[in-house]
C-alpha cells in the first residue's frame, strides 16, 4: 500500500507539471478576455474602444453623403415622389417629405451607426426600427482624405453626428435639382469640426475638417461696392429690404433653396450651375442639421457661421437655434453682425 501511495503521488505529480502552464494559460486568457466580452471586437488599426478615429469617421461621412445621394437621384429621375406633407414651418409652409428622404435617410443612417455604433447620431428624419438593415463599411480611406488628414483619436461620448438625407426638399419637389444636397457634419463637444456636402445630381462633394484640410478652397475675392446675399426663397422679400439699407442699393439679392447650397456659393465650386455669393443670411428659426455641415466647412476654411448677434451656434442639445444666422468668409464677420440690428429682430418674428 505504502508502494502505491507514493507511485500514484508521483503520477499526479508527472501531470501537475504537464499541464500547469497549460491551465494557468486559460486562465490568463480567461481573465483578460471577458472585458471584451461586453462589446465588438475591435479592429485591427482603428481608434481602442470608447475612442474614435476623425479620419475614419470623415471617410464614411463623405461615403454616407453619396449613397444617400444615390437614393435621392434614384427617386427623382424615376419619378416616385410620393411626396406628402409632414407638417408646417413656423412660417406656416408646408414641410415636404418624400421617398428620396426617407430612403437616403436609412441608407445614410445604418451606415454611419454600423461603422461607428457608440456615436450618437441625429437625423432630420425619423429612424424605422422595423426597417433596421445592415449596411457595411470596409473601412478603406479615400487617397485624397489620406493625403491631406492624419488620424486623430476623440472620446465616442463626445461626438455627435448631424446627418440631413435631403436639404431642399421643397426645391426636390419642384425638379430644382441644383439645390439639393445630402449633408453629414460631425461635432465635437458641440463644436462642428468635419463637415461633408454632396450635390447628387452632380455627384460633386465638398468636405473639410478642421485643423485638418479640405477638398475645397475659398473665392478669393468678393466685389464690395455690389456685395451679393444669398438668402432662402421664401425670405427673399423680408430680408431684401433690410440688406439694402444695410449693404446699400447696389446690393444683389440671391434668392436660393437649401442651406447647403447656400453655403457652397460662399466658396469656389467647379460648377457651372453654382451660384456666387458673399455672404449667406438667414432671418427665422433654422434646424441644426441644415447648417452643421456648412458651418464646419466654412470653419475649417478660415470663416464664420453665427447667430445675427454674433454667438457661436452649438451642435448639442435642442435640434434648432432661434436667433437666425449669418454666414460669411474671408470678410470682417464682427463689422456684418453690428449692421445687421434689424434682421436680428426679424428673426423672431
Amino acid at each position: 500500500p505504502l508502494g502505491m501511495a507514493v507511485f500514484c503521488l508521483l503520477g499526479l505529480g508527472v501531470l501537475y507539471h504537464l499541464y500547469s502552464g497549460f491551465l494557468a494559460g486559460r486562465f490568463a486568457f480567461f481573465m483578460l478576455s471577458e472585458p471584451a466580452a461586453a462589446g465588438p471586437e475591435t479592429p485591427r488599426g482603428s481608434a481602442p474602444a470608447g475612442a474614435v478615429d476623425l479620419r475614419e469617421l470623415l471617410a464614411v461621412s463623405v461615403l454616407a453623403a453619396a449613397r444617400g445621394g444615390e437614393e435621392v437621384k434614384r427617386v427623382r429621375e424615376g419619378n416616385v415622389l410620393n411626396a406628402k406633407a409632414k407638417g408646417k414651418t413656423r412660417e406656416g409652409a408646408e414641410e415636404q417629405l418624400t421617398t428620396g428622404d426617407l430612403l437616403s435617410n436609412r441608407r445614410m443612417f445604418y451606415l454611419l451607426k454600423g461603422a461607428f455604433p457608440a456615436v450618437q447620431i441625429n437625423s432630420e428624419e425619423r429612424v424605422d426600427t422595423a426597417e433596421q438593415e445592415t449596411v457595411p463599411w470596409d473601412r478603406s480611406i479615400p487617397e485624397d482624405i489620406k493625403q491631406k488628414i492624419q488620424p486623430k483619436e476623440v472620446p465616442a461620448e463626445s461626438v455627435t453626428v448631424w446627418i440631413d438625407p435631403l436639404d431642399a426638399t421643397q426645391e426636390y419637389t419642384e425638379d430644382l435639382r441644383q439645390y439639393v444636397t445630402t449633408m453629414v457634419c460631425v461635432a465635437v463637444n458641440g463644436k462642428p469640426v468635419i463637415g461633408v456636402i454632396h450635390k447628387p445630381f452632380s455627384s460633386y462633394t465638398a468636405w473639410a475638417m478642421v485643423d485638418g484640410g479640405s477638398n475645397i478652397k475659398a473665392r478669393s475675392s468678393y466685389n464690395e461696392k455690389t456685395p451679393r446675399i444669398i438668402v432662402s426663397r421664401s425670405h427673399a422679400g423680408k430680408v431684401e429690404q433690410v440688406a439694402r439699407q444695410t449693404f446699400g442699393n447696389k446690393t444683389i439679392i440671391i434668392p436660393a433653396g437649401g442651406a447647403g447650397y447656400k453655403v457652397l456659393a460662399l466658396l469656389d465650386v467647379p460648377e457651372k450651375n453654382q451660384e456666387e455669393a458673399d455672404v449667406y443670411i438667414h432671418v427665422t428659426y433654422i434646424k441644426k442639421w441644415d447648417i452643421c455641415a456648412g458651418n464646419a466647412v466654412l470653419r475649417a476654411l478660415g470663416g464664420h457661421m453665427t447667430t445675427l448677434t454674433g454667438e457661436e451656434i452649438s451642435y448639442t442639445g435642442s435640434d434648432g437655434i432661434e436667433g437666425g444666422l449669418i454666414a460669411s468668409i474671408n470678410m470682417n464677420h464682427k463689422a456684418l453682425i453690428e449692421k445687421l440690428p434689424d434682421l436680428e429682430k426679424t428673426s423672431h418674428k
